[in-house]
Protein backbone atom coordinates (compact mmCIF):
# COMPACT_ATOMS: atom_id res chain seq x y z
CA UNK A 1 0.00 0.00 0.00
CA UNK A 2 3.04 2.29 0.11
CA UNK A 3 3.24 4.93 -2.58
CA UNK A 4 6.97 5.51 -2.88
CA UNK A 5 6.64 8.55 -5.16
CA UNK A 6 4.42 9.99 -7.89
CA UNK A 7 6.89 9.48 -10.72
CA UNK A 8 7.35 12.33 -13.18
CA UNK A 9 7.03 13.13 -16.88
CA UNK A 10 9.84 10.69 -17.70
CA UNK A 11 9.29 7.88 -15.19
CA UNK A 12 6.29 6.04 -13.80
CA UNK A 13 5.92 5.92 -10.02
CA UNK A 14 8.40 3.69 -8.22
CA UNK A 15 7.25 0.09 -7.80
CA UNK A 16 8.28 -2.64 -5.37
CA UNK A 17 8.82 -6.07 -6.96
CA UNK A 18 9.09 -9.35 -5.03
CA UNK A 19 11.08 -11.75 -7.20
CA UNK A 20 11.68 -14.63 -4.76
CA UNK A 21 10.02 -15.73 -1.54
CA UNK A 22 11.15 -18.77 0.46
CA UNK A 23 9.84 -20.02 3.78
CA UNK A 24 9.54 -23.25 5.71
CA UNK A 25 10.44 -26.79 4.81
CA UNK A 26 7.56 -27.59 2.51
CA UNK A 27 5.60 -29.39 5.23
CA UNK A 28 1.98 -28.23 5.56
CA UNK A 29 1.75 -28.57 9.34
CA UNK A 30 4.73 -26.46 10.42
CA UNK A 31 4.72 -22.70 10.93
CA UNK A 32 7.96 -21.38 9.47
CA UNK A 33 10.32 -19.50 11.76
CA UNK A 34 11.86 -17.39 9.01
CA UNK A 35 11.19 -16.07 5.55
CA UNK A 36 13.71 -15.08 2.91
CA UNK A 37 12.72 -12.58 0.28
CA UNK A 38 14.48 -11.09 -2.70
CA UNK A 39 12.95 -7.89 -3.96
CA UNK A 40 13.82 -4.90 -6.05
CA UNK A 41 12.60 -1.43 -6.75
CA UNK A 42 11.96 -0.10 -10.22
CA UNK A 43 12.42 3.46 -9.19
CA UNK A 44 12.14 6.87 -10.71
CA UNK A 45 14.43 9.86 -10.44
CA UNK A 46 12.04 11.26 -7.81
CA UNK A 47 13.56 9.12 -5.06
CA UNK A 48 17.03 7.81 -4.19
CA UNK A 49 18.07 4.29 -3.27
CA UNK A 50 19.05 5.60 0.19
CA UNK A 51 15.55 7.01 0.72
CA UNK A 52 13.94 3.73 -0.36
CA UNK A 53 16.16 1.79 2.04
CA UNK A 54 15.23 4.16 4.88
CA UNK A 55 11.52 3.80 4.08
CA UNK A 56 11.63 -0.02 4.00
CA UNK A 57 13.55 -0.20 7.26
CA UNK A 58 11.16 2.29 8.90
CA UNK A 59 8.18 0.13 7.92
CA UNK A 60 9.79 -3.03 9.31
CA UNK A 61 10.84 -1.23 12.50
CA UNK A 62 7.34 0.24 12.95
CA UNK A 63 5.88 -3.26 12.94
CA UNK A 64 8.57 -4.77 15.18
CA UNK A 65 9.87 -7.12 12.50
CA UNK A 66 13.25 -8.69 13.26
CA UNK A 67 15.17 -8.59 10.01
CA UNK A 68 18.56 -8.69 8.40
CA UNK A 69 18.97 -7.16 4.96
CA UNK A 70 21.70 -7.08 2.38
CA UNK A 71 21.15 -4.12 0.06
CA UNK A 72 22.63 -4.26 -3.42
CA UNK A 73 22.46 -1.29 -5.78
CA UNK A 74 22.49 -2.65 -9.31
CA UNK A 75 22.03 0.71 -11.00
CA UNK A 76 20.39 4.10 -10.70
CA UNK A 77 17.70 5.46 -12.99
CA UNK A 78 18.98 7.86 -15.60
CA UNK A 79 17.71 10.15 -18.31
CA UNK A 80 19.62 11.53 -21.26
CA UNK A 81 18.85 15.17 -21.93
CA UNK A 82 18.52 16.41 -25.49
CA UNK A 83 21.66 16.72 -27.56
CA UNK A 84 23.42 15.61 -30.73
CA UNK A 85 23.02 11.87 -30.09
CA UNK A 86 19.31 12.10 -29.32
CA UNK A 87 18.69 14.32 -32.35
CA UNK A 88 20.65 11.94 -34.60
CA UNK A 89 18.66 8.93 -33.35
CA UNK A 90 15.36 10.72 -33.91
CA UNK A 91 16.41 11.73 -37.42
CA UNK A 92 17.63 8.22 -38.29
CA UNK A 93 14.38 6.62 -37.12
CA UNK A 94 12.33 9.18 -39.06
CA UNK A 95 14.41 8.74 -42.23
CA UNK A 96 14.23 4.94 -42.21
CA UNK A 97 10.71 4.34 -40.90
CA UNK A 98 8.87 7.61 -41.42
CA UNK A 99 7.87 7.56 -37.75
CA UNK A 100 8.38 10.30 -35.19
CA UNK A 101 10.02 8.85 -32.09
CA UNK A 102 8.45 8.76 -28.67
CA UNK A 103 11.01 9.08 -25.91
CA UNK A 104 10.46 6.60 -23.11
CA UNK A 105 12.20 5.34 -19.99
CA UNK A 106 10.30 2.05 -20.06
CA UNK A 107 11.97 -1.01 -21.45
CA UNK A 108 13.86 -2.39 -18.51
CA UNK A 109 17.38 -2.59 -17.25
CA UNK A 110 20.38 -2.21 -19.52
CA UNK A 111 24.08 -1.56 -19.32
CA UNK A 112 23.28 2.11 -19.93
CA UNK A 113 23.03 2.42 -16.13
CA UNK A 114 26.81 1.94 -15.95
CA UNK A 115 27.58 4.42 -18.74
CA UNK A 116 25.20 7.26 -17.79
CA UNK A 117 27.07 8.21 -14.58
CA UNK A 118 30.10 9.14 -16.72
CA UNK A 119 28.08 12.01 -18.21
CA UNK A 120 27.83 10.41 -21.64
CA UNK A 121 24.55 10.56 -23.51
CA UNK A 122 22.87 7.15 -23.44
CA UNK A 123 20.19 6.06 -25.86
CA UNK A 124 18.70 2.59 -25.84
CA UNK A 125 17.58 1.66 -29.32
CA UNK A 126 16.72 -1.89 -30.23
CA UNK A 127 14.06 -4.27 -31.45
CA UNK A 128 10.60 -4.60 -29.94
CA UNK A 129 10.76 -6.60 -26.74
CA UNK A 130 7.23 -8.01 -26.55
CA UNK A 131 8.57 -11.47 -25.63
CA UNK A 132 11.56 -10.38 -23.52
CA UNK A 133 12.46 -12.74 -20.65
CA UNK A 134 9.81 -15.24 -21.68
CA UNK A 135 9.95 -18.79 -23.01
CA UNK A 136 10.66 -18.64 -26.74
CA UNK A 137 11.89 -15.04 -26.56
CA UNK A 138 12.29 -13.80 -30.12
CA UNK A 139 12.37 -10.84 -32.48
CA UNK A 140 11.21 -10.61 -36.06
CA UNK A 141 13.81 -10.78 -38.82
CA UNK A 142 12.11 -7.82 -40.50
CA UNK A 143 12.59 -5.79 -37.30
CA UNK A 144 16.30 -6.65 -37.33
CA UNK A 145 16.59 -5.53 -40.94
CA UNK A 146 14.87 -2.23 -40.08
CA UNK A 147 17.04 -1.78 -37.00
CA UNK A 148 20.18 -2.40 -39.06
CA UNK A 149 19.09 0.32 -41.49
CA UNK A 150 18.41 2.69 -38.58
CA UNK A 151 21.89 2.04 -37.13
CA UNK A 152 23.48 2.69 -40.53
CA UNK A 153 21.54 5.94 -40.89
CA UNK A 154 22.47 6.89 -37.32
CA UNK A 155 26.16 6.54 -38.18
CA UNK A 156 25.59 8.72 -41.24
CA UNK A 157 23.84 11.34 -39.11
CA UNK A 158 26.66 11.37 -36.55
CA UNK A 159 29.71 11.04 -38.78
CA UNK A 160 28.75 12.62 -42.10
CA UNK A 161 26.04 15.20 -41.49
Amino acid sequence: AVQWDQGNADFPPTSFQVSNLKSGTGATNIIPGTVEMIFNFRYSTEVTHDKLQQQVEAILDKHGVAYQMDWVLSGKPFRTAGGKLLEAVQMAVKTVTGYETTLSTSGGTSDGRFIAPTGAQVIELGPLNATIHQIDEHVSVADLDTLSAIYQQLLTELLVN
